[in-house]
């Protein structure tokens, strides 16, 4: 029964957490979109030195609102892959300093692992085998997870994530950063069937398709080449409640016919979801609605663990210590690794 104090920086978002198993103690997050919303999207060095500038007002105000002390914690936890780099390393260079100052174990924690883990957090008697639809704005994957640190990914994107096109997405709508809540309020008053896009397939050399690979690039190419009509034909402004609910729903159900088709053919009868595009009313809907019509039960993680948040990390940290597994203080960040690689991150 680990309690861990969890740090998560990979991105623009400072976050502490205090975790005991899967129940959460303490959950701080320190959004950094209003900085960056005036870039058009994350700068990296200005998340670094943000993140040097907030983390240890985070790590205080964790366990003031869990209301434990040090002699409670018995392993500190940091994100140390994929993400940025420098951002990164504020939050495990943090958290080895404390491991070493209040000699406790550390643990380096795979960033997607963290967003498998946050189904648990909602759902704490979930239990491996099952699928993982994990969407954010890097990452689209489909992960049959196995056990704690053994995951097989069956599909993934070819090109842009499904979070990064809804920013690209709300870019050509001049609808600013980040896309994915602006657009999903936009499209529940707009017409999902005004505009048909493409969804998008993955073509193999023998002239089929990859069945459970996504690709977004064409789909953004396609709103900027209808934007560009619209306009050139004189539609001002231009209708972006039905562009956003076209593009939201055409996304949606390409993830949804891929999460479904994958569980069924794999013999799983839970889809978790993962990610902030975890959030996004259009794929809850339609993947529930897919769910219901094949048995399948399907877990959405409570909207403040969808974005990334240092809980869901200190979730898969507490496993992996009640395991045994613990990190080398040699252990470095890296902006990639994949996910089959997680056990690599102990020793």
């Amino acid at each position: 029964m680990a309690t861990i104090l969890a740090i998560e920086t990979s991105c623009d978002e400072t976050a502490v957490a205090i975790v005991k198993n899967r129940q959460v103690y303490s959950s701080i997050i320190a959004s950094q979109i209003p900085i960056h919303q005036q870039y058009g999207g994350v700068v990296p060095e200005v998340a670094s030195r943000q993140h040097v500038e907030t983390i240890n007002h985070g790590i205080a105000q964790a366990f003031q609102q869990a209301g434990l002390n040090w002699s409670e914690i018995d392993g500190i936890a940091a994100t140390c892959a994929p993400g940025l780099v420098g951002a990164l390393l504020v939050g495990i260079s943090a958290a080895k300093t404390l491991a070493i100052l209040h000699q406790k174990p550390f643990l380096g924690v795979h960033h997607l692992e963290g967003h498998i883990y946050a189904s648990y957090l909602s759902s704490p008697d979930l239990q491996p085998p099952f699928l993982c639809l994990l969407v954010s704005g890097g990452h689209t994957s489909l992960i049959y997870v196995k056990d704690c640190g053994v995951y097989e990914t069956l599909g993934e994107t070819r090109d842009d994530a499904a979070g990064e096109a809804f920013d690209k997405v709300a870019r050509l709508l001049k609808l600013g950063y980040p896309g994915g809540p602006v657009i999903d309020k936009l499209a529940k008053s707009g017409n999902p069937h005004a505009f048909p896009l493409p969804e998008g397939k993955i073509s193999l050399p023998n002239g089929g398709f990859h069945p459970y690979d996504s690709s977004f690039s064409g789909l953004k190419t396609a709103v900027l080449r209808l934007t560009q009509r619209l306009e050139q034909e004189g539609q001002y402004p231009l209708p972006v409640n039905d562009l956003a609910a076209s593009f939201q729903d055409t996304v949606a159900k390409a993830l949804t016919k891929r999460a479904v088709n994958c569980a069924l053919d794999y013999g799983l009868n839970t889809i978790a979801v993962g990610g902030g595009v975890a959030a996004n009313s259009g794929l809850r809907k339609h993947l529930q609605e897919a769910a219901a019509l094949h048995n399948l039960q399907v877990m959405f993680p409570p909207m403040k663990f969808c974005t990334d948040n240092a809980a869901m990390i200190g979730c898969a940290a507490a496993d992996h210590l009640n395991r045994g597994h613990v990190s080398s203080l040699s252990l470095g960040v890296r902006s990639r690794l994949p996910l089959s690689q997680v056990m690599q991150l102990y020793s």
